[in-house]
């Protein structure tokens, strides 16, 4: 497929997002999620905020496959967790999770949640993601940790998961998943990649004994993160939309 500039999916300058372009680029993370297998069947939720002084959201309608989300099946929701033009339904838990985050960060155009097996199974592992790998240590910086509550459905957390999220941009949710936020879908689906990368190189890892950096090293990783994650999040973005035109076509419509 001939891709031009035009093209939604590839819109990534935030000034200039339409609601169809922000649509599009939240349906191809979907699609991209159970692309890589890290979705839970109609469970867990990707969201994105469209411009405007509203503060309206889109979340996946609820009972949908990931695989079967396109642009226009998306639901737009209020921050009562309404859907805005009368129609669909979304997951109670996801409205609580994602709406702590859109309602105090204004930096947060999107706001992904993944019950990712590797993900759940560290956030299980009293020490949390460990500097076993460089797509670790380039997260670390960013990773933010939140107490397991229960199923999401107390609006009263929204208030815990803020201050525990402050302003990095990656969660771990103990004994629960994982949470990534971002200026857009492709900067946010890129850090969240990066993390469930991570998490799955610790589990094949095993218990160890495990080799472990210089913290010169860690240190130094650190320091490069802050420039560079955000960056080669979004680099990679043209091509994942290129791999859905051949492997996951429609999520356009």
């Amino acid at each position: 497929m001939d891709m031009k500039v035009s093209d939604p999916a590839l819109n990534l300058d935030h000034a200039t997002l339409t609601e169809w372009d922000i649509r599009v680029q939240l349906a191809a993370a979907y699609r991209l999620v159970a692309y890589f297998g890290w979705d839970d069947l109609v469970f867990t939720h990707l969201s994105a905020r469209i411009p405007g002084a509203e503060h309206h959201f889109l979340l996946n309608p609820y009972g949908h496959m990931f695989h079967e989300i396109t642009a226009s099946s998306l639901v737009k929701v209020n921050q009562e967790g309404q859907p805005v033009d009368g129609s669909g339904r979304v997951n109670p838990a996801g409205f609580t999770i994602h709406s702590a985050v859109h309602m105090v960060r204004e930096d947060a155009g999107a706001v992904m949640h993944l019950h990712e097996p590797n993900g759940v199974a560290v956030s299980a592992q009293k020490e949390g993601l460990l500097p076993l790998s460089q797509t670790a240590m380039l997260c670390l910086p960013e990773l933010a940790e939140h107490e397991y509550e229960g199923v999401a459905l107390n609006l009263d957390e929204r208030t815990r998961l803020q201050r525990d999220l402050g302003s990095r941009n990656l969660m771990l949710l103990w004994n629960h998943g994982v949470l990534a936020v971002g200026e857009n879908v492709a900067q946010c689906f890129g850090r969240l990649y990066f993390l469930t990368r991570a998490c799955e190189i610790q589990v094949m890892a095993g218990s160890g004994p495990h080799h472990l950096p210089s913290e010169q090293a860690i240190k130094t990783t650190q320091q490069q993160s802050v420039e560079n994650l955000a960056n080669a999040a979004v680099i990679g973005w043209p091509a994942l939309i290129r791999l859905l035109d051949e492997r996951s076509p429609g999520f356009r419509n």
